[in-house]
């Protein structure tokens, strides 16, 4: 499993009480799963269908939703940011200027502008109900999607992993509990597969991208050098020359890796896309794995530790996700992969309306957007709306828990699909139902 990394204290980013903390909720896990009756069961209904599988990008400190995908250009001053909105391919359709090639496909992407949650505004909070439906509570922590789609199918090749999280785990982001980013109760045999379990074995963010590029060299070293939570034999399987294939990056031609951007997320989204096409059920890419002393989404203003800005938006965290994002979806398209691959691209909560006096924006899960494109979503369209200032939904409220079921109905199972969970409890999959008009 997952463990935290990093310090022990709790240091808030984003100035919460000791009361915020606790509402995250208390830890644990228990390892019960279903009976090989039940997967058998459930794995025949996917018998002579083509497998359905994802990427998700999960944009780690919290897009500005004002300053990204639902710009508010009539706002006042202090709300609008700096970015002036873009027509998009999709008439009456706009998003903000830093993103042309975005708006050069918007046929491609839905983009859902009411999630909200009314949870604890901090990270940790949105990295569990965005990436399982749900807040862990009791000491129970419930799985990724990707943990439920090992569980439910395995994997889909032999020495291929079904699960699998680029470039690193998420780290500290202020509070030390879980990042949601395991198996929870399915147990260690259903935890992704990550290059490694400890960020200090690992180079810094801005070389990450050599570690990606030479991952197929890392399998070659000590097996002490990697955190392997997907049983014994699956690590065995790790090594095969099929999945080193399937990490090697340098295959790709160098214009196409040109094209998804010389940087950390960029190549980390074009191995995703490799590993899929290898037979990888669902690759997680963490756009960065902390949000201290980093740049990142986290746009406090605050110095420091928090000192990224709306600056760093423009100049280089908008044009660096624009690259990389159009490219993952185009070379999908291509390789016709786009039709069976659910992508999603969220962050953990949005940005205050309101630009704090440095000049930032802080936490705000009361309203932002989130992007979902391929397997059967029908792109084109907005789903919800936030009100004039981007305060609060408008029209069409969407929960953590429609995205969760959104994201299994994109893979092709059933969210009221039901786990044993601990102590013999019968747990579906989501506590909602998909986002319908989102889908053809």
């Amino acid at each position: 499993m997952l463990q935290f990394q990093g310090k022990k204290s709790v240091e808030f980013c984003d100035g919460l009480t000791r009361r915020d903390f606790l509402r995250v909720g208390s830890l644990g896990a228990g390892a019960v799963g279903l009976t090989l009756a039940d997967i058998n069961h459930l794995q025949a209904g996917f018998a002579g269908r083509k497998d359905l599988n994802c990427i998700l990008l999960f944009l780690v400190g919290g897009p500005s939703h004002l300053d990204t995908w639902d710009p508010k250009p009539n706002a006042p001053d202090n709300v609008r940011g700096p970015f002036r909105p873009i027509a998009t391919n999709v008439p009456g359709v706009s998003i903000a200027e830093p993103f042309p090639r975005m708006a050069q496909m918007a046929d491609r992407y839905a983009i859902v502008r009411s999630v909200h949650h009314q949870s604890a505004p901090i990270h940790e909070t949105g990295h569990q109900l965005m990436q399982t439906g749900r807040l862990f509570r009791n000491g129970v922590e419930y799985p990724h999607y990707g943990s439920a789609l090992s569980q439910l199918r395995g994997p889909a090749s032999d020495g291929i992993p079904p699960f699998v999280v680029l470039p690193t785990p998420i780290g500290y982001t202020g509070v030390g509990v879980s990042h949601a980013q395991s198996a929870g109760y399915l147990g260690h045999n259903h935890d992704p597969f990550v290059l490694t379990g400890d960020p200090a074995r690992m180079p810094s963010r801005f070389t990450l991208v050599d570690a990606v590029d030479d991952a197929h060299r890392c399998y070659d070293s000590s097996p002490a050098a990697f955190t392997q939570p997907a049983a014994a034999q699956a690590f065995n399987t790790l090594f095969s020359s099929t999945a080193k294939k399937a990490f090697d990056v340098n295959a790709e031609p160098n214009d196409l890796r040109d094209v998804y951007g010389r940087n950390t997320f960029g190549q980390s989204c074009l191995l995703a896309r490799r590993l899929i096409e290898h037979g990888v059920r669902l690759a997680t890419v963490n756009m960065f794995d902390t949000v201290f002393n980093n740049l990142t989404w986290d746009c406090h203003a605050d110095g420091g530790a928090l000192a990224v800005t709306l600056d760093d938006y423009k100049e280089a965290l908008c044009p660096m996700f624009d690259r990389a994002y159009s490219a993952l979806l185009e070379d999908l398209k291509q390789r016709g992969l786009l039709e069976t691959t659910l992508v999603v691209a969220m962050g953990e909560f949005g940005r205050t309306p309101h630009i704090n006096p440095r000049g930032g924006r802080d936490h705000w899960p009361s309203c932002w957007s989130v992007l979902f494109a391929g397997s059967g979503v029908r792109g084109g369209q907005v789903i919800g709306a936030s009100d004039s200032i981007g305060a609060e939904p408008l029209d069409r409220p969407v929960t953590p828990a429609e995205i969760a079921a959104s994201v299994y109905r994109g893979v092709g199972l059933d969210p009221t699909t039901r786990l044993v969970g601990p102590a013999n409890s019968s747990i579906p999959l989501a506590d909602a139902a998909p986002i319908a008009e989102l889908f053809v």
